[in-house]
């Protein structure tokens, strides 16, 4: 038997996928999770051989959630599920040490059979996603214009920022701007959303 962690902070789509997963042969639902921490949390108590996590849940994200299980529990293949994927959350899945990548749109069976393939030590990614990622544009902020977004995004004033990457308040807004002109974005929250789409952040 393949043992299964399932991990959605909607509980509906949980139990819908648990039950989905109940009438295959060879797969059992070991845990349930409802946040990214209780993920982790219920891997290391039940030791799952697959792991199929929400892309977006509070707490830790799928992201987040695969890159910790991958370094507390390198045997447990992640399966990362969303609802609408994007290239850039493909790429940072992979970096982040997920084997799996599926819509969840797929048809009903596709989950079961990616489970099978990870837990074989394959790999799955949806193919329209993929080809997606192959033809996103290359990043054209420089790594001090990405600093800048990542602690705006975390909601750092200006001045915090400034302390923390050791430049004025002004070279900051510089950054910032010049992140928001490239993007052609119409604030820094735009900025910060693109980047993020696209993997960037």
């Amino acid at each position: 038997m393949i043992r299964v962690l399932l991990a959605d902070d909607e509980d509906l789509i949980r139990v819908a996928v648990a039950a989905l997963l109940a009438l295959e042969p060879d797969i059992e639902v070991v845990a349930h999770a409802a946040d990214g921490k209780a993920a982790v949390t219920a891997a290391l108590a039940h030791r799952p051989d697959v792991a199929v996590v929400d892309l977006e849940m509070p707490g830790l994200d799928g992201i987040a959630v695969a890159a910790e299980l991958t370094r507390v529990r390198p045997d447990c293949a992640v399966v990362v599920l969303t609802g609408h994927g994007r290239p850039g959350h493909l790429r940072q899945a992979l970096t982040a040490g997920a084997r799996g990548f599926l819509p969840k749109g797929s048809p009903g069976g596709a989950l079961a059979d990616v489970i099978r393939r990870v837990h074989a030590g394959g790999r799955y990614v949806d193919p329209s996603l993929a080809a997606d990622a192959l033809t996103l544009p290359p990043c054209p902020l420089t790594p001090r214009e990405l600093e800048t977004l990542r602690l705006v995004e975390v909601g750092a004033p200006v001045a915090v920022i400034a302390r923390r990457v050791h430049l004025s308040t002004g070279t900051v807004r510089n950054h910032l701007s010049a992140a928001v002109q490239k993007l052609g974005a119409a604030d820094r929250a735009e900025a910060v959303r693109t980047a993020r789409d696209n993997g960037w952040l």
